[in-house]
């Protein structure tokens, strides 16, 4: 935990879930150049007694920030709706100061203030201005923030031809802020998104499939390599077997298993809104008639009852925004461990280099490799 201190005041934040040892805070020099920018006397501080949208808040830090003018955040992260919650909590501020939507709620019908953290995706960043783009109005006082790496001239065309004329700020600690005028005379078109594309005929019982990916899931304009891969080594399960896609994205992994084995029941998990409603609408177009199948947002597999799954399937993320890191995937190889049931399976693939085997052996005390390439490996580990 760290403390943030801002003409708004001075607050204790934390990522979600919080890890003692965890190395990233819950903000950076973008958020804090965009809070001073609000009070900042020399432009004039920005009225905020109309409705105040955050988007792509990463950690709660804005939200909590300005809670005292009960914000609408809109986030794709299940992990950054419970940190939200978990800082205002800890900042002794109401939770019900901070309405929160997901990025497939409808957003508010007017916003006053659009404050956007600029995403890593720029796909995203796209779905989510044409969603929001009717509600701004002439007066609507737009801002976005991010770190100048974060910050391309794609972004900024996208603010220009979707809300209005856009310019930027000088660089300060390298952030930058975004400035849009918004435009009522634009024309508003809808967004190209999801997007849709056929499975390559060499990738097992998908071939031919058509995926549907919503903006901001990884490799959302064709099939990822690692999935491409994993895909050719599935395990083989016949019966009512309970399988979990953790981590689904689309959800072709998961669908892959139900169109093997039609008696099994799947669980598609994740803490992307966006990935899971992807995942379902995959699931519904290709999956065999009768096909059984739940759809989760959460942290992993905390909602699943220990013991309770025969499989899972696993491509885990190893960035955290720009961060590059290995905690998620430890975290889901815990998860998974305790929603096996004995005998239970965990099948895994990754970059090579990542030397997932080793956490695995630690956390499971075996470790098997299925296949491999000069990039890739499928891992499998069994539950004693």
């Amino acid at each position: 935990m760290n403390r943030l201190t801002t003409s708004q005041g001075t607050f204790e934040l934390a990522r979600f879930p919080e890890h003692p040892r965890d190395p990233f805070r819950a903000w950076d020099a973008a958020d804090e150049y965009l809070l001073r920018q609000l009070t900042d006397p020399e432009r004039g501080p920005v009225d905020l007694a109309g409705t105040v949208a955050v988007v792509g808040d990463r950690w709660g830090a804005l939200a909590t920030a300005l809670a005292a003018h009960r914000p609408v955040q809109i986030s794709d992260s299940y992990l950054a709706r419970r940190a939200t919650l978990a800082n205002l909590a800890r900042n002794g501020l109401d939770q019900d100061a901070v309405r929160l939507l997901s990025s497939r709620d409808t957003p508010p019908d007017r916003i006053d203030v659009l404050i956007v953290r600029v995403p890593k995706s720029l796909a995203f960043l796209e779905d989510q201005l044409h969603r929001i783009a009717p509600a701004v109005h002439a007066g609507t006082v737009v801002i976005g923030t991010g770190m100048v790496k974060e910050i391309h001239t794609s972004s900024l065309k996208l603010f220009e031809r979707i809300i209005g004329p856009t310019r930027t700020s000088l660089a300060v600690r390298k952030a930058r802020l975004i400035f849009c005028t918004p435009d009522p005379a634009l024309p508003r078109t809808p967004s190209p998104w999801p997007y849709r594309y056929e499975l390559p005929a060499d990738v097992g019982p998908v071939a031919g499939l058509t995926t549907v990916n919503h903006a901001g899931i990884f490799c959302a304009e064709r099939l990822d390599i690692g999935t491409r891969f994993f895909l050719k080594h599935l395990p083989s399960r016949g019966g009512a077997v309970r399988v979990v896609d953790l981590g689904c994205g689309n959800g072709v992994l998961g669908l892959s298993a139900a169109v093997a084995n039609p008696e099994a029941h799947l669980t598609f998990v994740d803490e992307s809104y966006g990935a899971v409603a992807s995942a379902e609408e995959t699931f519904r177009a290709g999956a065999p008639a009768g096909a059984k199948a739940d759809f989760l947002v959460g942290d992993g597999l905390d909602g699943l009852d220990p013991g309770s799954v025969d499989l899972v399937l696993n491509n885990p993320p190893f960035h955290s925004h720009t961060a590059t890191t290995d905690a998620t995937a430890r975290t889901m190889f815990t998860g998974a461990r305790t929603a096996l049931r004995q005998g239970g399976e965990l099948w895994v693939v990754g970059n090579r280099h990542l030397s997932y085997h080793t956490h695995l052996r630690r956390i499971f005390g075996n470790c098997t490799t299925v296949a491999g390439d000069p990039k890739f490996v499928v891992l499998r580990a069994v539950k004693r």
